[in-house]
């Protein structure tokens, strides 16, 4: 399954929130060295509830609208 997703960084908490076709997503870590792109793999596989490594960024490594895949 593909997600077209809205990373929100900086947040004060982390959570998911459903909106027009894609899921936006609050993290509480900085955009820094690539740390909001793992803490998202990893709130998404617990929020799914599958391993991590079933979760790819496929667009917007460095953007914060991204397109991500889950193997299911």
């Amino acid at each position: 399954m593909r997600f077209n997703v809205k990373v929100v960084p900086n947040a004060k908490q982390n959570k998911v929130v459903e909106e027009a076709g894609r899921l936006k997503v609050y993290l509480t870590a900085p955009p820094v060295e690539g740390k909001a792109n793992k803490d998202l793999i990893e709130f998404l596989s617990e929020h799914f509830g599958v391993k991590k490594n079933k979760i790819k960024i496929i667009r917007g490594e460095k953007l914060r609208d991204k397109v991500v895949e889950i193997e299911l």
